[in-house]
């Protein structure tokens, strides 16, 4: 029986870095386990489309696909927008397998990918002890999805840093440049932003321009290694959980 094909779903932007970034990882993903189909697929503003991707793929005989959304935190779209488009999917395609995966985090590869940025910007070990860490977020509504994110800070703090300070680009307090306003009043010399986002937009760019005030600004995560093994990581979690199923009901 062949693998379940890898669908990568993004939010989309009306920035094309967005795009060209989710299509990066991909790659990287495809490099790391040849053999695997991994298609990609977008809620808005780029194609395809989710539906589109799953009508192809269904088409060309796919007979189980796992979904993962490529989203750092269990927000709005994890718990609502892509169940929905995969509720209606399988209405559609009722001789496909359809599993969603968890999202990405929280995870140590992602803390791991964030270390390489600050490295790749100029941060070494060494610095961490005089220098104060803003992690900035895209920001949600959703109280889980904030709380994951101060629950990261405080595990960074515990690294070396000699302060951390969670921030956020939208929908949730304090901004980029309140964080660092912050550390700078608390008697830090060294500020470092990094943004805890996967790709390029306009929250990123909101980031970068808070971090005005920073020493250091770290780059997105990216197609980074880690991430993509990360990729992989929760595509074969969601493999393990439905053999389990399969294995109990059986």
């Amino acid at each position: 029986m062949s693998a379940p094909v890898l669908l990568v779903i993004a939010h989309g932007s009306r920035d094309p870095r967005h795009a060209a970034t989710v299509h990066a990882l991909t790659a990287r993903v495809r490099s790391l386990r040849p053999g695997l189909r991994v298609e990609t697929g977008f809620l808005d503003f780029n194609a395809p489309s989710v539906p589109r991707v799953l009508e192809r793929l269904a088409a060309q005989g796919a007979g189980a696909v796992i979904v993962l959304p490529l989203l750092l935190t269990r927000a709005f779209h994890a718990k609502s927008d892509i169940p929905t488009v995969l509720h209606e999917a399988r209405t559609r395609l009722p001789r496909m397998r359809i599993r969603q995966a968890e999202v990405l985090g929280p995870s140590p590869l992602l803390n791991s990918a964030l270390e390489r940025r600050l490295h790749e910007a100029g941060i070494r070990p060494g610095d961490r002890g005089s220098t104060g860490l803003v992690l900035a977020s895209a920001g949600s509504t959703d109280p889980e999805a904030i709380a994951v994110i101060a629950e990261i800070a405080r595990e960074l703090r515990h690294t070396g840093w000699c302060a951390v300070r969670p921030a956020f680009a939208s929908a949730s307090l304090p901004r980029t440049e309140e964080a660092v306003r912050t550390l700078r009043a608390e008697g830090v010399r060294r500020v470092a932003v990094a943004p805890y986002v996967i790709a390029p937009g306009r929250l990123p760019d909101r980031i970068a321009a808070g971090a005005a005030g920073a020493d250091v600004l770290a780059d997105v995560l990216g197609a980074s290694p880690e991430l993509a093994r990360l990729l992989l990581t929760r595509y074969d979690e969601a493999r393990v959980r439905r053999t389990r199923a399969v294995t109990l009901t059986a």
